[in-house]
C-alpha cells in the first residue's frame, strides 16, 4: 500500500518541486549576472560599453515581456525606448529637471504612449497588430524629426547628466556606472515578479490559447492592453537612461530600424526566456562595437550570424540551454 503511494504521489512532487528549483536557479543566476556587471568596470571593460549593454538589455526584456509572454509582436517598439530618450534628455538640459525626474518624465511620456498604442493594437491581430505598431512607430518618427524641441536631424545633444537627488555627480564614470546597473537590476526584477505573478500566469495563457482563456472568464483584451502599457513603461526607462549615458537624444533612438534590433536581440539570446534578452543584447551590441571597423558590413555579418542562430538554435541560445538542462532559463 505505502509502496503504491510512494509510486502514485512521487510525479506530482517532482511536480511540485520543479517550480522552486527554477527559483532556485534563477536566484543564482541573477547574482552571477550581478556579480559581473559590478565586477565589470574593475576587470578592463569600458564603462560605457557596459553601460550600453545594460540599455538595450533592459530595452530587450521589456519587449520580450510583450512578445515572449504575451504572443504579441510589436514592430514599433522603438517609438517607446526613443520618445521617453528625448522627454528625459529636453527635461534634463531645457527645463534643468535632476536626472531622476528626467527620467520619470521620459517613462511616463512612454507609458501614455504606450496606452495609446495598445489601444489602437490590440483591435487586430497577428500581423495586422504588428503593421499598426509599425505605423504608429513611423509617425512618432516623423513627429521627432520634425518637432522643433527634438533637434530635427541633430537630436538633442550635450544633455547634462546632473547629479542624482542632487547629491551624487553623474558626470563621473563610475557614479553613472552603478546608477545604470541599479536601473538595470531593477527593471529586470520587476519584469521577473511580473511574469511569476498570477497577471503574468494568465498573460502565458492568453500567448498559449486566447480562446480558452476567453472561457475560463479573463478579459483578454486587458490584460493584452496592460502588457503594451508595461513593456512601454520599461523600454521607456531603458531610452531614457540611454539619453542620459550618451547625453543624447537622436533620431536613431526612434528610427524603425531600432525596432528590428531589438526583435534580433530577443530572438538570438531566446524568446520566452528570462535571461534570453540579456545575452541577445550582449552579443548585438558587442559586435557593433568590436565590428565597428568593417563600416556597413556590421549589418551584414549581424544578418548572417541571426540567420546561423535561427538554423541551429531555434529557441535561441538560452533557450538550447534550457531544454538541455531541461529548466526554464
Amino acid at each position: 500500500m505505502s509502496a503504491t503511494a510512494t509510486t502514485v504521489s512521487s510525479p506530482a512532487a517532482a511536480r511540485a518541486a520543479a517550480p522552486a528549483d527554477n527559483a532556485r536557479l534563477h536566484r543564482i543566476l541573477f547574482f552571477i549576472m550581478a556579480a559581473v556587471l559590478v565586477a565589470a568596470p574593475f576587470v578592463g571593460l569600458y564603462p560605457v560599453f557596459m553601460m550600453k549593454v545594460m540599455c538595450f538589455a533592459l530595452f530587450a526584456c521589456a519587449f520580450n515581456l510583450l512578445l515572449g509572454f504575451g504572443g504579441l509582436l510589436s514592430f514599433g517598439h522603438a517609438m517607446f525606448f526613443g520618445s521617453a530618450g528625448y522627454v528625459t534628455a529636453h527635461a534634463a538640459k531645457v527645463w534643468g529637471l535632476t536626472p531622476e525626474l528626467a527620467i520619470l518624465l521620459g517613462v511616463a511620456a512612454a507609458t501614455v504612449l504606450g496606452w495609446i498604442a495598445g489601444k489602437l493594437a490590440i483591435r487586430r491581430e497577428g500581423i495586422y497588430l504588428t503593421m499598426i505598431t509599425l505605423a504608429l512607430a513611423q509617425m512618432v518618427y516623423f513627429f521627432a524629426l520634425q518637432a522643433p524641441f527634438t533637434g530635427g536631424e541633430d537630436g538633442i545633444q550635450a544633455v547634462p547628466r546632473g547629479r542624482l537627488l542632487g547629491l551624487i555627480d553623474l558626470s563621473q564614470p563610475l557614479a553613472m556606472y552603478f546608477f545604470v546597473l541599479a536601473i538595470f537590476l531593477g527593471g529586470f526584477l520587476l519584469i521577473y515578479r511580473i511574469i511569476h505573478s498570477p497577471y503574468g500566469q494568465v498573460l502565458k495563457a492568453i500567448r498559449e490559447n486566447e480562446p480558452r482563456t476567453t472561457s475560463l472568464g479573463y478579459d483578454t483584451a486587458k490584460f493584452k492592453h496592460r502588457a503594451f502599457v508595461l513593456s512601454a513603461a520599461i523600454a521607456g526607462l531603458a531610452g531614457g537612461t540611454k539619453a542620459l549615458v550618451f547625453q543624447l537624444a537622436s533620431l536613431t533612438d526612434v528610427h524603425w530600424s531600432m525596432s528590428g534590433e531589438v526583435v534580433l536581440m530577443t530572438l538570438v539570446g531566446g524568446l520566452g526566456t528570462i535571461f534570453g534578452p540579456v545575452i541577445g543584447a550582449a552579443i548585438m551590441v558587442g559586435m557593433q562595437n568590436y565590428l565597428a571597423q568593417l563600416g556597413a558590413w556590421v549589418t551584414i555579418v549581424q544578418g548572417i550570424i541571426f540567420v546561423v542562430v535561427v538554423l541551429l538554435f531555434r529557441r535561441g541560445i538560452v533557450g538550447e540551454i534550457g531544454a538541455a538542462i531541461k529548466k526554464s532559463l
